[in-house]
């Protein structure tokens, strides 16, 4: 396939679209990286519409602590996505390689062996799980006598749905090793949408959180099963050999041996905040917690739409085009900053009205101060998603997963002291310290491994630096007229700024093109 065919194959319906996988001159096209990083982002924030409709819905029909156990449920379900012993993430490497290197052939096998894998170790994480369920609603978490029943068949539902999830996080993987966001979107929409959609479609049928946690596992199924349709349809390849391969395996464990610590302990630091609050405070902190986290945290989505497409693109040059690599490092910094700036700062200055005018003035006295701090946390995070993607890229995921074996406790004292402390607020500022040194310390391992690219100890933290100073105002400033005057100022003067003096003709050019496309 020609490579003008390959791009023009994305602009055509879903059921037109080419069978075979993109050639290795149009993995790191800048027109086809712009074009899924877009699908990404759309297959990412298209729930959010539905959360802000179904959350108010679940929280006066269920009550808070149903709806904070509710939250504990997404977090699982969002945890075991990534419990799979780095196989997901070394899967995407892999196959992205291959394809640079033009080894089609090798790719059948490489994918089977990994989703055999995948599959056994969601089996013995389900029957753990599935174990630890009475444990965990009777011990640990703070469930009130009269939801503990139920709560603890609606998590025996959830320990099930675990296998499913495993597997449907590598599938996920080999579509972005070449590059089908536009399916991946086709199925991450509906998928994202039923999350929230479905425990509300329950409630005319049972306020219970059994049948809302088991529609929430069919969902799961179902997206499992699209995601096995979809990678047939890239790689049709993958229908004739249906076989498990062990030499296959070594290559698999040798990057993502490094990678399931990092997808063991990064998420558990990312949802063991929540498990935390249901110990230490209540439930009902769960969801005064979870309510501006599952908001503030889609902010996310922008960063994660981009550097899914930009994983494997580093990938791909970090031996053969060092110098694409940085280009591409330093345009999606930029454009991560340009796309977050503005959306944090109105969040921050607007999270009390925003939350009181949703959900209700209770919840705006408790959870603003959270929205605010959680929001700086995750614009930082967002900047050292890059410098992340870059280590692993590099193939040094072993300098990933010893940053956080070494986070790890640091983060659990301080998470527990700040929450005795501040409660729910100490929680959120303990998050931020978390990510702040996460950030800076990425930062500096991607410099070491390519030390030609000074734009990630230079400038990158004088972005991060001079943002948080504006936030950090923005969170003090009183009566609306001011807020609104304030915000205009602010994102005006960093925009120009930014267009002037950071944005080279090249990305300049870019933006206009899209802008004008």
């Amino acid at each position: 396939m020609k490579k003008s065919n390959a791009i023009l194959s994305m602009t055509e319906p879903l059921a037109a679209q080419t069978e075979t996988p993109l050639p290795a001159t149009t993995l790191t096209s800048g027109r086809l990286l712009a074009r899924n990083a877009v699908w990404n982002l759309i297959g990412s924030c298209s729930p959010i519409l539905v959360a802000i409709v179904c959350l108010p819905v679940l929280k006066t029909t269920l009550g808070t602590d149903r709806l904070g156990i509710i939250s504990l449920a997404w977090a699982i379900i969002g945890y075991f996505g990534f419990f799979d012993l780095g196989l997901s993430r070394a899967l995407t490497k892999l196959v992205a390689e291959k394809l640079g290197a033009q080894r089609l052939e090798e790719i059948p096998a490489m994918v089977w062996t990994s989703l055999f894998l995948m599959g056994g170790i969601g089996v013995v994480s389900a029957i753990i799980a599935f174990l630890l369920v009475p444990w965990l609603v009777q011990r640990p978490l703070k469930i009130p006598v009269e939801l503990r029943s139920e709560t603890t068949l609606a998590f025996y539902w959830i320990s099930l749905s675990i296998p499913i999830i495993v597997v449907t996080a590598g599938l996920r993987g080999v579509l972005e090793a070449l590059q089908r966001f536009r399916l991946a979107t086709a199925i991450r929409i509906p998928m994202g949408i039923f999350t929230y959609l479905g425990p509300v479609l329950m409630l005319p049928f049972s306020h219970s959180l059994v049948p809302i946690m088991a529609a929430l596992v069919f969902g799961r199924t179902v997206a499992g099963a699209a995601h096995l349709w979809a990678c047939f349809r890239a790689l049709p390849s993958l229908r004739k050999s249906c076989a498990f391969h062990a030499s296959s395996v070594g290559p698999l464990f040798r990057f993502g041996t490094w990678m399931t610590v990092s997808n063991i302990v990064g998420p558990l630091m990312v949802s063991f905040d929540r498990f935390l609050i249901g110990s230490m405070i209540s439930v009902s902190a769960v969801a005064f917690y979870s309510v501006p986290y599952e908001v503030v945290t889609r902010l996310a989505l922008v960063p994660g739409a981009l550097v899914g497409v930009l994983f494997p693109a580093f990938s791909t040059t970090v031996v053969s085009d060092r110098a694409r690599l940085i280009f591409l490092f330093e345009s999606g910094t930029k454009y991560i900053f340009l796309a977050l700036f503005p959306i944090t700062l109105i969040l921050i200055t607007f999270a009390p009205e925003a939350l009181q005018f949703w959900l209700g003035s209770e919840f705006a006295r408790q959870s603003a101060p959270v929205a605010r701090i959680l929001a700086i946390a995750i614009f930082i995070n967002s900047l050292g998603q890059l410098p992340f993607a870059h280590v692993q890229g590099a193939g040094r995921p072993d300098i990933t997963a010893k940053l956080h074996l070494v986070e790890l406790p640091i983060y659990i004292v301080a998470l527990i002291l700040m929450a005795r402390t501040m409660g729910i607020r100490g929680v959120a500022l303990a998050w931020l310290l978390r990510v702040t040194i996460d950030s800076g310390l990425l930062s500096l391992f991607s410099w070491r491994l390519l030390r030609q690219n000074l734009f990630v100890i230079t400038t990158l933290p004088v972005l991060a630096a001079g943002a948080v100073a504006v936030f950090t105002i923005a969170a003090f400033i009183h009566g609306l007229p001011i807020k609104i005057i304030f915000s205009i100022a602010a994102c005006v003067l960093v925009m120009v700024g930014m267009w002037h003096w950071m944005l080279t003709p090249r990305e300049k050019m870019a933006v206009r093109s899209g802008l004008t496309r």
